[in-house]
């Protein structure tokens, strides 16, 4: 069994392996393939991979003779790895046509963003790692932005107050910004239309804004879903009414497969005070704040909107240390302890995830999508 790894293009910093993640892989009798300076962006050298078991190799060795390649980001066209396995994050709801362009290159490919939300597959919610990460950076960042202090300070000059920060989501991102906007000492408030978060919210130090009226996510798995009419308009006016008050907003809403819900409209941003942040990790799929464009900052009113759904790849050493953790465990239940490949398709992770095998479309919710498209 080969196993490649190839580098990210682009802003991409992070890496699927580092060297750490090598010898446990190396002990089952699979062979490593890592394309050159892949793991240079992540505090990771050639030489590190090798001394740690890997061989380094270019792109187009990896293609050819890996039986499995890892990535991070979609493939592009030069990166299908034609009859082959792909592991990735392939945002298959909303990139359907690699999803095609997969199943006509027969890949057998796996989407790690479409991981069950359940207790067995949190050793491999690649998700959740990276929106530690991205809660975590959200907030640093906001503060270096921010014309304030985060704490209250008391001094000869004065007392100063603390900032005041609103999350809109109190998912795995926004609890991570909640605690460490809280060990900054600001004041932190947090939305969400899940009811069932309250409790995290407070235990973490945080005000609940509750808006009354919110439709079940039982049945959702943990994600957040559509609600009424009457529920936004009044979820609209609640945050209007904090936003104005607050400092920072981070926005970290979304609903899988769908655009961003539009929480921080262009009158929200006005009303709030000069030289307040507000930063939206949910950009990529559209943005929460109106006024958001994907990886840029935009100031309107005296008001900074910093577009980033990339803040893991601005932590990329440890954010590729977590991402190998997860990477290996997904590979554990594809390998059996002797190195051969045992894909069980009667494993829900592994069902889950199978986007593509034997040059079809394996995911019911993608070919529904695909289905509608189509007609």
């Amino acid at each position: 069994m080969t196993i490649g790894v190839l580098r990210e293009g682009g802003k991409e910093n992070r890496v699927t392996l580092l060297p750490e993640h090598i010898p446990s892989l190396v002990k089952k009798n699979v062979t490593v393939l890592i394309e050159s300076d892949a793991g240079s962006s992540s505090c990771a050298s050639n030489v590190e991979y090798v001394d740690a078991g890997a061989a380094i190799q270019t792109r187009e060795y990896i293609l050819e003779n890996s039986d499995i390649v890892l990535k991070i980001n979609p493939p592009r066209e030069d990166e299908m790895p034609k009859g082959k396995i792909l592991v990735s994050i392939l945002n298959p709801l909303t990139n359907t046509e690699l999803i095609k362009k997969l199943a006509a290159s027969n890949v057998t490919s796996f989407s790690l963003d479409m991981i069950p939300r359940t207790t067995r597959a949190q050793a491999v919610d690649i998700l959740s790692s990276m929106a530690t990460i991205a809660g975590y950076k959200a907030v640093l960042v906001a503060a270096s932005k921010l014309p304030n202090f985060f704490p209250m300070f008391m001094s000869a000059s004065g007392t100063i107050k603390p900032s005041r920060v609103l999350i809109l989501g109190a998912g795995v991102a926004g609890l991570q910004s909640l605690a460490t906007s809280r060990k900054l000492g600001a004041v932190v408030e947090v939305f969400d239309v899940r009811p069932a978060v309250k409790e995290e919210v407070m235990s973490l130090g945080g005000k609940f804004i509750e808006v009354e009226g919110s439709k079940d996510d039982s049945s959702a798995g943990g994600y957040a879903i559509e609600q009424t009419e009457e529920y936004k308009k009044k979820q609209a006016e609640l945050i209007h009414n904090h936003a104005a008050q607050a400092n920072v907003v981070i926005c970290t809403a979304q609903i899988p497969g769908k655009k961003a819900p539009i929480l921080i409209p262009r009158a929200t941003v006005d009303s709030m005070s000069p030289g307040s942040v507000i930063i939206d990790m949910a950009a990529g799929s559209g943005g929460n704040c109106e006024l958001t464009k994907k990886d840029e900052t935009v100031i309107h009113n005296r008001v900074r909107i910093i577009g980033n759904s990339d803040f893991p790849s601005k932590m990329p050493a440890d954010a590729s240390k977590m991402l190998g953790k997860n990477y290996t465990n997904f590979l554990d239940l594809m390998i059996d302890k002797d190195g051969n490949l045992n894909l069980d398709f009667e494993d829900d992770i592994l069902s889950g995830t199978c986007m593509t095998r034997d040059g079809e479309i394996r995911n019911e919710r993608v070919r529904e999508i695909i289905s509608f498209e189509n007609s």
